[in-house]
């Protein structure tokens, strides 16, 4: 671990503050956050209609040359409370980089320089994974499953009833949201892992020798929370399995960096 310099204490001491002072300063970051995140649902609220549409591409492709296919809606709010979660699904990730600079301005000023440069890297790359897992299931493993679902469709004729997809407007974007959030999440694996290295909790030794377990975890975690056919689970089971090479791959360097900085200071308090 870097040992903080005489610079750093005297910047922390700089910043020490009552407790009410803090309390004060932690209120304001929650008004600009919530705030934000306010204006942020009234904007996606507005263009709810085209986001959802959006959302619903993936079917339309998936469901085009048949017409007469439509989405269905059985209560009479059930309509205008979608268009409320779209909103809020849309302001939280739109409002997200103001909530996540007002968390790092209430953070940062009790950590040190080297703690902060830490940190910061991590911080980015929360949203960029994110919204790559994000991309991955809507432009990659979403269709797929959609075309798996409605192979169980079934024709009539001869006496039976036909089975037919009528899909309800809430139940879509609930399952299009629950993989775009599972997705999004899983794709932290890296930033965590990373962090876990940064503070010494785990090292590249201990991941590799946990690769098996990792892996059958992985596997497990895939068949719980994608849709029930191989190839959405195999389509985040490899990302992740990836992401864990390059989670050890980062602390690898880490654990490099900090064996450069120990032995620079080493040599600089034996000289």
């Amino acid at each position: 671990m870097i040992a903080p310099t005489p610079d750093d204490e005297a910047a922390i001491d700089a910043t020490k503050a009552p407790l009410m002072d803090h309390l004060i300063e932690l209120r304001k970051r929650l008004v600009y956050s919530l705030l934000a995140l306010f204006g942020a649902f009234v904007v996606c609220y507005v263009f709810a209609k085209p986001i959802y549409g959006f959302l619903t591409e993936p079917l339309a492709h998936a469901l085009a040359g048949q017409p007469g296919r439509h989405l269905i809606y059985t209560a009479l709010y059930e309509t205008f409370f979608t268009y409320v979660k779209v909103g809020l699904f849309g302001g939280i990730c739109l409002a997200f980089p103001i909530i996540a600079a007002q968390i790092w301005m209430f953070i940062a000023p009790g950590l040190y320089k080297h703690e902060r440069n830490a940190f910061l890297p991590f911080l980015l790359a929360t949203p960029v994974l994110f919204i790559t897992g994000a991309a991955f299931v809507f432009y990659v493993m979403l269709p797929f499953a959609i075309k798996f679902f409605l192979s169980f469709e079934t024709p009539g004729g001869n006496g039976a009833l036909a089975i037919q997809l009528d899909a309800k407007v809430s139940e879509y974007l609930d399952f299009v949201m629950t993989l775009i959030f599972a997705f999004g999440l899983c794709f932290q694996l890296p930033v965590l892992l990373a962090l876990l290295g940064r503070v010494g909790i785990i090292s590249s030794a201990q991941l590799r020798s946990m690769r098996r377990y990792a892996i059958l975890g992985i596997v497990v975690l895939a068949a719980v929370i994608t849709p029930p056919d191989p190839f959405s689970m195999m389509s985040l089971a490899l990302p992740l399995v990836l992401l864990y090479e390059i989670s050890i791959w980062c602390v690898r360097l880490i654990e490099r960096d900090r064996a450069q900085k120990d032995a620079a200071a080493a040599k600089s308090g034996g000289t």
